[in-house]
């Protein structure tokens, strides 16, 4: 069996920095590599993934410039990695929705995750494509949707990638974008009631600059608040790794929210405000907490002493890679065999 996955070519698979689509893309194609089967991902030239690469544009770009211009890139990118898939791939998993009109002309299964909060005209236009098989990527994405063939994979990842800090520092982090659906003000306010200091890392991204430069910046102190920027891999396993407590003070609803699982790797807590996919990645009072408001995430933080294997142990048992991939190639082998269920 050969699977062609197809990523969007603006950011490296995997990511630099940000890039959860990325990363979960890295991640499949390895896990899959290592079961055995062939695999090609079609990204851009500066990928790294270790599987065979193809791509049409060299170099990637990120942030977009902007919708039009940034849409025909990606329709350029995904009908050419199609077309080049199409005569030696079984079956082509798409990532980005321009590759969605191409299914009904190619002679070929489709899989399609979604990556998106689930949108009217998003839904809309997935109903013209009743032959894909769409993976989402939590209960609450896939309660949203009305496709006929759809089952629900949760992310996973490679716990052996974060370290294991069981002697925490006095500090709390954030780490995301910094946009006012994400909560970072909520954060700051948590510091605030607490006094425990916050560290901030992520990606400023232009839509967001006034929210940053009016809710954020103010706040940075540098003791009580402080902000280090975007964080690789190395610089994640340091913050999340000492942190007494990830927060995620939501204010949307979260499809997935892979930086949850990331903190429970390191063996670091979520307080979390409800929202989208939170109830089915933290489980409340083993791998932290799950809030109805700011005050109730301060209250958990100054007597929160959930051990950090337990909540380690929780990541590694429900979020693992094997997991993950072992569900993907189950479904691929089921489109193989022709026996998917309508919804699984």
């Amino acid at each position: 069996m050969r699977i062609a996955i197809i990523a969007p070519p603006f950011i490296c698979v995997p990511p630099k920095n940000y890039g959860g689509t990325e990363l979960f893309i890295a991640q499949v194609a390895e896990g899959l590599k290592q079961k055995g089967i062939d695999v090609v991902v079609y990204t851009n030239g500066e990928s790294t993934v270790g599987v065979e690469r193809r791509w049409m544009f060299a170099e990637p770009q990120w942030p977009i410039k902007g919708e039009v211009y940034d849409n025909l890139k990606d329709l350029n990118h995904s009908s050419w990695a199609i077309a080049d898939a199409a005569p030696s791939c079984d079956i082509i998993h798409l990532n980005n929705i321009p590759g969605l009109p191409l299914s009904r002309v190619v002679r070929r299964p489709f899989v399609y995750t979604i990556h998106h909060p689930q949108d009217a005209g998003l839904s809309e236009f997935y109903g013209y494509f009743p032959d894909v098989e769409y993976v989402t990527i939590s209960d609450f994405q896939r309660a949203r949707e009305k496709m006929a063939r759809m089952r629900t994979i949760h992310h996973g990842i490679d716990a052996a990638a974060y370290r294991l800090r069981e002697q925490k520092q006095d500090y709390v982090c954030f780490l995301g974008r910094i946009a006012p659906l994400k909560g970072t003000h909520l954060a700051i306010e948590v510091a605030r009631q607490t006094g425990v200091p916050l560290k901030i890392a992520g990606e400023v991204q232009p839509l967001y600059r006034e929210y940053f430069d009016s809710q954020i910046k103010p706040h940075l102190d540098g003791k009580l608040v402080e902000y280090i920027g975007e964080a690789d891999l190395e610089a994640k396993n340091e913050l999340l790794g000492n942190a007494r407590a990830l927060l995620f003070p939501i204010q949307w609803d979260e499809p997935f929210g892979l930086v949850m699982i990331e903190a429970m790797a390191c063996g670091t807590p979520v307080l979390a405000l409800k929202g989208g996919s939170v109830p089915e990645i933290v489980c409340d009072g083993v791998s932290g907490y799950i809030c109805n408001s700011v005050s109730e995430i301060a209250e958990r933080l100054r007597h929160l002493a959930l051990p950090p294997r337990q909540v380690r142990a929780y990541a590694e048992s429900h979020f693992s890679i094997d997991r993950m991939v072992s569900q993907y190639l189950d479904l691929y082998r089921e489109i193989a065999a022709g026996r998917t269920s309508a919804a699984a």
